[in-house]
């Protein structure tokens, strides 16, 4: 990771953290006068560490050891033999139970009926594309009785292709709103058609809702942990042989209230689903990483995530490229290339506040190069973003808009964006406003070959 341009003893996450209390576009101010403006930070003052120790429960200053823990996972010369998802995770697990260090993933392919689970202090690196998680063709059935909320076992009307072992995804309509639940769980013992769960189920599957069980799973996931490291591997969703699993339980990776992640020069290609997905996850780094040809996301920064990091990398032929879900805030999206993507190259919407996007190149999306979502009103839009130095070319159809902003968004700054267009103007629009949004800041902007550089709307 590239040294910030600030004192080096700060932490990103202060950095953020005082974005986040005086807004970005004063940010750089900020960064000078922090010292001095804000005596009341209650770690202001502090001696810095200069001997390290390793102390019971300190994971904040540790000394920088020579070598640390690493077990080696392979199909043949490694700590442990085998290329199933068993094997990798006995490998994390170990190493987890003895305070982190690495899992060390060797060339091979690696055919997974579960997902991989990762464990705080853990890092998962392989051997580069060479490595590669991938998982068969997954299979559906109907749950043959009900299964109420409290119970920790199904039974299945046909069982014969599935394993114990095996990651599953429940589904079930709910009786109450028509919904759809989805549970996540393992199967980790059987009689017959009947298979105990690792969890219980916590919501009623009753055969009145179509109750199913499907072999869908992240190929690697983790929930409730810190300090994670994925790097340096590749991960085929086997997307032609397997059902739909969507951003919001799964993708090639999939986090859920994870803190401090590091996804570095990882391939996800090819899921029915996300690429990348992280749901309530604080400073998440991708960087230098290759996300493509998804049925959803690229990249999914996820509700109520703070501080997503996102750069260098390179997002192509999915349904959306980047797009900030609900309530993300104080990220950083630099940098990245962004091609044929079928739908929004970015898309930022329900309070996704206080980001920046810069230096990117958006080329060739199906509808808008950036979107601002219209949302449900002023108070759900994605307000106090800044928007500078990226490159939108050949953004949607005949009508299409290189950057949309729609809805009630208010205080978004578009600065010395480039929109080009080369396929002929027709009814092409450079920047689009809504005749809701409010404190728009246009400036420096270029945009050539559109029918109209600027439309607001009235």
């Amino acid at each position: 990771m590239a040294k910030s341009s600030f004192d080096s003893n700060w932490s990103r996450r202060s950095f953020f953290g005082m974005v986040g209390g005086l807004g970005i576009l004063g940010a750089a101010k900020a960064v000078r006068s922090h010292a001095a403006e804000n005596p009341e930070s209650p770690r202001d003052g502090l001696p810095m560490v200069t001997r390290p120790r390793a102390t019971s429960g300190d994971r904040a200053s540790e000394p920088n050891w020579d070598e640390k823990l690493t077990m080696s996972v392979g199909p043949k010369d490694a700590d442990l033999v085998g290329t199933t998802h068993k094997t990798i995770q006995a490998a994390i697990d170990y190493v987890s139970r003895l305070g982190g260090g690495t899992v060390h993933v060797k060339a091979g392919t690696y055919l997974l009926r579960g997902a991989v689970h990762l464990r705080s202090g853990v890092r998962l690196v392989g051997d580069g594309d060479e490595t590669i998680l991938t998982k068969p063709a997954s299979v559906t059935t109907k749950l043959a009785i009900d299964s109420d909320w409290y119970d920790q076992e199904i039974t299945l009307l046909d069982a014969k292709s599935f394993e114990v072992g095996d990651s599953v995804c429940l589904r079930t309509k709910n009786p109450h709103n028509g919904g759809i639940d989805v549970l996540k769980r393992i199967l980790v013992a059987r009689s017959g058609n009947r298979f105990k769960l690792d969890r219980p189920l916590r919501q009623n599957f009753w055969t009145t809702g179509d109750p199913t069980c499907a072999t869908l799973f992240p190929l690697i996931t983790s929930e409730e942990t810190d300090h994670l490291v994925i790097e340096n591997l590749a991960l085929d969703g086997n997307r032609a042989n397997n059902e739909n699993l969507d951003g919001n339980y799964g993708g090639c990776i999939f986090l859920q209230d994870v803190s401090n992640v590091l996804i570095r020069k990882v391939t996800a290609r090819n899921n029915n689903g996300d690429g990348i997905s992280w749901q309530i996850c604080h400073d998440v780094t991708v960087e230098d990483c290759h996300s493509h040809d998804h049925a959803g996301l690229a990249l999914h920064p996820g509700s109520g995530s703070q501080r997503p990091l996102m750069r260098r990398n390179i997002l192509e032929r999915c349904q959306i490229g980047l797009f900030f879900c609900w309530g993300v805030k104080f990220g950083l999206a630099e940098d990245n290339t962004i091609l044929d993507i079928k739908g929004q190259g970015i898309s930022i919407g329900h309070r996704d506040t206080d980001n920046v996007v810069r230096k990117n190149i958006v080329r060739n999306s199906g509808q808008t190069g950036i979107l601002f979502r219209p949302e449900r009103g002023p108070g759900f839009c994605g307000h106090r973003n800044l928007i500078e130095q990226n490159v939108v070319e050949n953004s949607g159809p005949d009508n299409g808009v290189a950057i949309d902003v729609q809805g009630g968004t208010e205080q978004i700054t578009l600065r010395q964006n480039k929109i080009q267009e080369t396929r002929g103007a027709a009814q092409r629009i450079g920047i689009r406003l809504g005749k809701d949004t409010r404190q728009i800041n246009l400036e420096g902007n270029s945009v050539t070959g559109t029918s109209k550089e600027i439309e607001q709307l009235s």
